[in-house]
């Protein structure tokens, strides 16, 4: 089981390399049984440190926060900005919002999920819309922090169709016992 997270943050281009390693590790953790081997295998930490350095350097249409527990280890990551579909209704979308295997249950998510909502309000935005694979286990967590779900939808992944879910906040309000300590 995972430390206590001390803060959430604003990640920063050091935190790349902890960030692709989370990343593929989730990946590969959560979908083995649910997508073909060659989309887990294409996975690399070398290619999603490049990809994550340079979202965080832009800092301009995705924010990246991380979750670091005590012993200051990335343990958790999340990406989010303006919805790229505005047609559902929501003005903002979590794209990204991953915890390290080893980490899962200890909170992290939420805390982390909380943070990015925070900096969504502070930012002038009202609701959020994040996408889940639709046999992803973690999309039950979306439904406990209170997400309705408001859609459905295919998209394709290296030419394998995907089935997707969406869940929806309509109010990003949080109790003030849920509101992390940001740390920039």
């Amino acid at each position: 089981m995972g430390k206590s997270v001390l803060s959430v943050r604003k990640a920063r281009p050091a935190d790349a390399d902890a960030i692709a390693r989370i990343y593929v590790d989730a990946w590969r953790d959560t979908y083995p049984a649910v997508l073909p081997g060659r989309v887990l295998l294409s996975m690399t930490t070398e290619g999603q440190a490049a990809r994550w350095r340079s979202v965080i350097a832009a800092g301009v249409r995705e924010l990246v926060y991380v979750a670091v527990n005590d012993q200051d280890q990335v343990v958790a990551m999340t990406s989010f900005g303006r919805a790229r579909d505005r047609a559902l209704g929501f003005d903002s979308e979590v794209y990204t919002l991953y915890v390290d295997p080893m980490h899962m249950g200890a909170g992290f998510g939420r805390r982390l999920l909380n943070g990015a909502f925070g900096a969504l309000l502070e930012s002038g935005q009202q609701t959020c819309i994040i996408w889940a694979h639709a046999k992803n286990p973690a999309r039950f967590f979306y439904e406990a922090m209170g997400g309705k779900l408001v859609a459905e939808r295919t998209t394709a992944m290296m030419g394998m169709p995907v089935p997707e879910v969406a869940y929806g906040w309509k109010k990003l309000a949080l109790a003030e016992t849920d509101r992390p300590n940001l740390s920039r």
